[in-house]
């Protein structure tokens, strides 16, 4: 039941990698109102009323059912975000969510070491070379494959903090045929080899 005056709170946090969490915190305004009509917000209603009803329920297992809650509670919140905002606004986050551009960055994420081209992602993407170029880059922010070398080499640094392969098993998994090419694009991204941020824990 809410109080009645019809208003709770509820505050949480989200923790993510040190290292990637700005690929995605760049793209998120300061914060998100979610109007009464907007798409997602019966959605939202009712995954606040279920966070509010477990805290009060104080059950065995609340905290990981409120957990899981506030997980999809997020991920709500982005598709709010992604559906009533200017999605030129959102770079690949709102970039998604678009029909043509959004299958062409889902089968880049499945497959990120295919060998990749604009005329393979525009065919993917159902537009001509020089149509999806200019809208990917854009909406994104920048071109295909540029966001395409961004997105391995952030891969590529989460997979090199967990440890448990080799430079060159992780420069494959990631589109690099060349353990050299993979070395100098990961230090013009961020200024340090790839095998110095095997050291890091």
């Amino acid at each position: 039941m809410l109080p009645e005056d019809g208003v709770i709170a509820v505050g949480g946090s989200i923790v993510l990698s040190e290292e990637n969490g700005e690929f995605l915190l760049d793209m998120l305004p300061g914060f998100l109102l979610v109007e009464r009509g907007a798409f997602a917000s019966g959605a939202i209603a009712a995954i606040l009323d279920l966070i509010s009803k477990e805290i009060l329920r104080d059950a065995i297992g609340t905290d990981i059912v409120a957990s899981r809650l506030a997980d999809i509670l997020v991920v709500e919140a982005l598709r709010a975000l992604s559906v009533d905002s200017d999605r030129s606004r959102l770079g690949w986050l709102g970039a998604i969510s678009d029909p043509r551009l959004g299958r062409a960055l889902r089968a880049v994420h499945r497959d990120v070491a295919a060998p990749w081209t604009v005329a393979a992602l525009a065919e993917v993407a159902g537009m001509s070379r020089a149509a999806f170029s200019a809208k990917f880059t854009h909406q994104v922010g920048r071109p295909p494959l540029a966001y395409l070398r961004h997105w391995r080499l952030t891969l590529a640094r989460s997979l090199l903090r967990k440890g448990g392969a080799s430079v060159d098993e992780i420069a494959r998994r990631v589109g690099y045929t060349s353990q050299s090419a993979f070395g100098n694009a990961y230090r013009q991204a961020f200024g340090t080899s790839p095998r110095s941020r095997t050291r890091i824990f």
